[in-house]
């Protein structure tokens, strides 16, 4: 009794917000395979010309560039930046996803019509249903260009970082505030049986987690990458099972160690 008092979230709650983690890792390592199978991407889109062991580098800076420029929406309150910002990757990131498994028109219709509705229609269920499928949509683009080694590097920059920007400056904490308030979140979304409150997971939470899974996928197979799932999962879940109530919390140390342990377990099975 004394841990469902002092839990983050309710068992209820945390379990499903777990679910839905995992649902959208095992959906974007599928969405990946078939992008390491063909290979291109629809309508021409290219991915960064770079060397794997270095693609961490131009990814770090993309992502210090597009956090820069949420601060200032954030700083100005500009909503419909922010919304078209928002539609932009979303569009482009359902297009890649849906791709994998059908032709890119009818792709592109289905990503169109998904992001309209999440964007000016939106609740719950077209959220998550489309959460579960971005995170695929940048693993197909971004895990052939990575290897081990970057992928390794770039989780333990973002983990440090992610301390850093909860912990210390709390940008982080006002980002995800911003993005409630604007109801155009990136990541997943639980709210409560008859009340205001949601649970979240940002979407860097479960996108990078994903993307070194997809990298293991891609030099391992799918063992070793349900490994990392199964365990980044766990790691999940023990942090919401041991955090306390109205806290922020660092999402991606924890999910990192977990990931980390489950490669560890894949190299030694």
């Amino acid at each position: 009794m004394r841990v469902k008092r002092t839990m983050k979230h309710t068992l209820q709650v945390t379990l499903l917000l777990v679910l839905l983690f995992v649902l959208a890792q095992l959906i974007g390592l599928g969405i990946t395979a078939r992008y390491l199978e063909e290979g291109t991407l629809p309508y021409g889109i290219e991915r960064p010309d770079v060397e794997e062991n270095t693609a961490y580098i131009p990814i770090l800076i993309a992502i210090a560039i597009a956090t820069g420029l949420a601060l200032l929406i954030i700083k100005f309150n500009a909503l419909s930046l922010w919304k078209a910002w928002f539609f932009i990757g979303l569009l482009f990131t359902l297009l890649i996803a849906i791709n994998a498994f059908l032709p890119q028109y009818i792709a592109l219709v289905l990503a169109l019509g998904l992001t309209i509705w999440k964007l000016f229609f939106p609740n719950v269920y077209i959220h998550n249903s489309t959460e579960v499928l971005v995170y695929g949509g940048l693993a197909g683009l971004f895990v052939p260009i990575l290897s081990v080694f970057s992928i390794t590097i770039l989780l333990i920059v973002i983990s440090i970082y992610d301390m850093f920007a909860v912990w210390k400056s709390k940008h982080m904490v006002s980002l995800a505030k911003f993005q409630t308030k604007a109801r155009v979140f990136a990541g997943l979304m639980v709210p409560y049986h008859r009340g205001k409150k949601v649970a979240i997971l940002g979407g860097g939470d479960i996108g990078f987690p994903l993307l070194f899974a997809g990298v293991i996928l891609k030099t391992s197979g799918w063992l070793d990458a349900t490994l990392v799932v199964l365990f980044s999962a766990l790691a999940l879940f023990g942090l919401f099972l041991y955090s306390k109530k109205n806290t922020f919390y660092p999402a991606m140390p924890f999910i990192s160690a977990g990931v980390f342990i489950g490669y560890g377990l894949g190299l030694l099975v």
